[in-house]
This record gives C-alpha cells, structure tokens and sequence, in this order.
C-alpha cells in the first residue's frame, strides 16, 4: 500500500471525526468509522512499511487530529452553527379565584392547542380541550389550574 494510501485513509478518518464532532454529536456509525480509518492508516504503515514509517504515521495523524480540532474550535464553529436565541418566557400562575368553570372569554392567540386567552379581564395561558382554536374565538373555561385554564370554542 502506498503512502498516498495511507494518508487518504488518514484524512477520511479525521473527516469523519469532524462529521461526528460537528454535525452528528452522540456516538454513531461516522465515528466510529473515523476511528476505524485512523487505526487502519496507521496499522497500514507498520505493517506494508517499517516500524519507523509506522511511528511517523502515528504521530502524524495524532498532530493532524489535534490541529484539525484545535482549528475547529478556534473559528469558533460551534457558535456558527448554534441555536443563539434566548428563551426568557415563563409561566406564572394567575389569580384563580377571579375565574371559574362556566366563566366565557376570548382567545388572544391561536391556541394550538397553548395559547393565550382573556378571561373576566385576566389575560392567562388557556390550553385547548383537543382541537385547534383560532384567535378573537369566544372560549369557555373547562377546568382551571394554577397556571393555565382548560378551554373549549363556544359554538
């Protein structure tokens, strides 16, 4: 085997790692077969070649998978590709006793199947009793919870 060969099988290997790191994280099929082609290209080298050519290509491909990592997360292609937004919603819980079951009221957003409803002037999170519920629908309350009331549309 030559040592173009070997070097290819290095490459594809460590492109495979970077696949893993990069685009599939957990422990799947790439890389472990990124693995697997370092190990072959460098078994490769010992065993077509000399223990030398073999302790070269060992320590090559070690220096080109810390290099080539150490690039990745300097261009900081984590960030490139991450989600960058922040989720600072919450759900508070609302005075309860100003609504009841049986109380009519109006959707504020669409409820699928979560939305936002404004019930005896008490704007609140109404979850649906199944089906979607458009906005500025007149809704009555089925159930109501500490954070949220149960809905259904008034036909």
């Amino acid at each position: 085997m030559s040592y173009l060969a070997i070097i290819i099988i290095i490459l594809l290997g460590i492109l495979l790692l970077v696949i893993e790191f990069l685009i599939i994280p957990g422990f799947t099929v790439f890389g472990i077969g990124g693995f697997a082609f370092i190990i072959i290209g460098i078994g490769s080298a010992y065993y077509f070649h000399s223990i030398m050519a073999g302790n070269i290509t060992l320590i090559g491909a070690v220096l080109a998978s810390i290099v080539t990592l150490y690039y990745i997360f300097k261009q900081k292609t984590w960030k490139k590709m991450g989600l960058k937004a922040n989720i600072d919603s919450k759900n508070e819980p609302f005075e309860t006793s100003s609504i009841h079951p049986g109380d009519h009221g109006k959707t504020i957003t669409r409820l699928a199947p979560i939305g936002k409803a404004l019930v005896n002037d008490v704007t609140c999170e109404a979850k649906s009793t199944g089906n979607f519920i458009d906005e500025n629908t007149e809704i009555e309350v089925v159930q109501v919870l500490s954070t949220q009331i149960i809905v259904k549309p008034i036909n």
